[in-house]
Parts: structure tokens; sequence; C-alpha cells
């Protein structure tokens, strides 16, 4: 592998690189791109809208872009989510777009849009890497002062191999390769020719390298950080929560209830109707599961009890699904800056039997609570039959919360 495998701009541009010199009317924007799905993080949402280190992913991209100094910031989000395009649309200054069904007519729309604003030069970026550093950002801004585009990359330093049926197939040679990394700078005109050049031709593009690449633009590389992690896979958000640094506020919580059993052909638990020849009593709907869970987190930030939020003696709690605490308590954590780390529920009864109902409980819960499922444990015991629970008179619960703030 070559000593120095990062051209420097000076070196490119002796080397007949298109130049461009940087003149004061220059404006430059940075485009995030929003718009997907990205379920395979987890937690039951896109990961651009994930709590991360007591912000959502996005809102660290965009401060990111901010602080860098960019002249505008455009936000690529899909058109039917309305919630988000009314939050970002009352932000001054932020242009909206809307994204398209694949990510390169997504980035199609916007440099559309950044063109009808007098702009001339575009980072183009995945709105799941919130780790990227000013330094990075004005390392791409300043390599377009001499190149028509450039991209961040790290060499690529490990082993390769080729796989399958869990084998090694065959190896790969690492000299020349990199991994690629955003934002992707170019100027404005060439990139946005270049996608619609690849649209007329009904293509798609795994980045706008590629884009830029099968048009003919010649892409400087600038090192790369690695830190600059792009969130794929659930385990992704505690290292980037790591990368954002910070000291980390760690508190625990715990609930207790109890509800008796009352008439009644079902009782609900966890959120998920359990058939039963009795119900349990109570001024809600008395799933003693939620109920301790709701404690949990109230317990942890020292917020009192769910009796201190929603009274049993306002009428308007009377049969209410428990769901809403929970909700309230999570929307409560979040404000505070706290993410929930995990919550552990225990539910104390004689009948009915819990275990065949419990994955949908834990899937139930990890909704409710817009976290992971692989951080929601919900499990059962008996009191062999001693005191009310062994008795058969009700159901008791005992939840444990965890909660960080960075």
């Amino acid at each position: 592998m070559p000593s120095d495998p990062f051209p420097s701009p000076s070196a490119a541009a002796d080397a007949d690189t298109p130049e461009a010199t940087r003149a004061p009317e220059h404006r430059t924007a940075a485009l995030i791109v929003a718009a997907g799905k990205g379920l395979r993080a987890g937690g039951g949402l896109a990961k651009q809208w994930r709590p991360l280190a007591g912000h959502r992913v996005i809102d660290w991209t965009l401060d990111a872009f901010l602080a860098a100094g960019v002249d505008r910031v455009a936000l690529v989000l899909n058109a039917e989510d309305h919630d988000h395009w009314r939050e970002f649309s009352a932000q001054p200054g932020l242009l909206l777009a809307s994204g398209g069904s694949t990510r390169a007519q997504s980035v199609a729309n916007g440099l559309d849009l950044l063109a009808a604003h007098g702009l001339d030069r575009v980072l183009i970026h995945d709105a799941a890497r919130p780790c990227v550093s000013a330094r990075m950002i004005r390392g791409v801004m300043t390599a377009l002062d001499t190149h028509l585009a450039a991209a961040p990359a790290l060499a690529v330093t490990d082993a390769l191999w080729r796989g399958g049926d869990g084998y090694v197939t065959g190896t790969e040679d690492r000299n020349g390769l990199f991994a690629a990394q955003t934002p992707q700078g170019f100027h404005l005109p060439q990139i946005r020719a270049a996608h619609q050049q690849l649209a007329a031709n009904g293509g798609d593009a795994a980045d706008d390298v590629e884009v830029a690449r099968a048009a003919g633009i010649d892409v400087a590389i600038i090192p790369g950080d690695p830190d600059n992690i792009k969130i794929t896979r659930p385990e992704d958000f505690d290292r980037a929560a790591h990368n954002l640094g910070g000291d980390m506020d760690v508190r625990l919580g715990n609930g207790y209830d109890v509800h008796r059993f009352g008439p009644g052909d079902e009782v609900v638990l966890c959120g998920v109707p359990v058939a039963h020849d009795r119900g349990l009593q109570g001024h809600s709907d008395a799933d003693v599961g939620l109920h301790a869970i709701t404690d949990a987190l109230y317990g942890a930030l020292a917020e009192g009890d769910i009796g201190r939020h929603f009274p049993p003696s306002d009428p308007q709690w009377k049969g209410a699904a428990s769901d809403i605490f929970l909700r309230h308590a999570a929307e409560l954590t979040r404000s505070k800056g706290y993410q929930i780390s995990n919550v552990d529920c225990t539910l104390v009864c004689e009948f009915p039997k819990i275990t065949p109902h419990a994955p949908a409980m834990r899937a139930a819960v990890a909704e409710i609570l817009s976290i992971d499922l692989s951080r929601v444990s919900i499990k059962a015991t008996t009191s062999e039959r001693l005191g009310f629970t062994g008795r058969g008179e009700g159901i008791a619960a005992i939840a444990t919360a965890c909660v960080v703030k960075p």
C-alpha cells in the first residue's frame, strides 16, 4: 500500500485534476438524507429518530453541520412523515425536500431544492452518521476549493475474505481499498447533472461518489475518521454514544404493584389480554405489569408514582388503558435528557400461565417505550402457594428500570 493513500489537494491538482478557485460568493449547503425507514437498528423507529445520548440521532447530525458553519442546511424527509415535516418546517432557515423511492431519488430531490436557492456547493450526508466532526466537515469543504468532488474514507487495514455457508471461500487484496464515509462534497451543478443522468438511465447507486464517477467526475479522497460511524445495527448506538463523549448519569428505579381478582373473563398483563376465568380489579384496566414498569421509570427520575401523575380520584382515568401511563413515563424520561437502557418485570402469580404470552408482552412494552426488544425482560414466578398470590387472590408485579444520560 502507498505510504500516503490520501493525495494532497495540491498534488492532485498538479495531476490535471479539475480546479475551482474559491471565491467569496461560493455558498455551501449540507444535504442531510433522512427519508429512510432504517428499522434494522431496532427500537420500532427509523434510526434517525431514535434517542442517542440525550438527543435524537438526527439532532446530533444537524447540530454538527450548523456548528461547522455551512451556509444552509437541507433535510430530506419521507413525504408521509407528517409529524416531522411539521416539526422541522417550524425551524427558521431549514430547507425541506421530499424523499423518493430510492436514496438516489431522495438526493436528487434535495439537489433540485438547493439549486433553486442559489447554493453552488453541497455536502451530502447520511442522517445516521451523528458523530461527524466539524473538522471532518470543514476538511471536505476545503477540498472543494481545488476539486469538483471530495469524500472522506478510511484505508482498509484488515484482511478481506470471501465466504459462503459459514466457511472462508477466498481472499481479496486490500491494497488500494477504502471504506467510504460521508459527508461527500461536490460542486452542485456537476453532481446535480450526474444525478439527472442517473435518473434518465433508470439507474441507482450505493452513494453519491458512485453517481459522480459514473458521470466522469474525479473524486478526491480525504482522510476519514474512525469515530464517524454509520448507525446500522442496535449495538452501534452504544458505540455512537461513547464517541459523542460525556460522563454518564445512570439511574435505577423500582416499581411494585398489586391487583386483586374479580369478575371477568380476561386479564391485561404488560399490554396483552390473556384469557382467564377472572379479571383484575382496579381504577384503570388494572395492568399490574405496566403499572410496575411505569413506577420504576418514575422512581428512576425521582418523579413519584402513577398516583401522582394520574390520580385515581380523577374520573377520566377510570378504565383507562395502562399504556397511557407508561408512554407518559417514557416521554418524561426523554424530556429530561435520559434514554431508557432496559426494563425488567417479574409477574408473581399462580395463574394464568405467563410464559406462553411473554414474547407478546415484551414486544408490547418495547413498542410503548420505543426501545429495542432486547432491552425488555418479562418473566414470571409463583409464590409457592404462599400469601395472597399463592392463594390465587390476585397478581403482583415487580419491575426495575435503568435510564441513562450521557
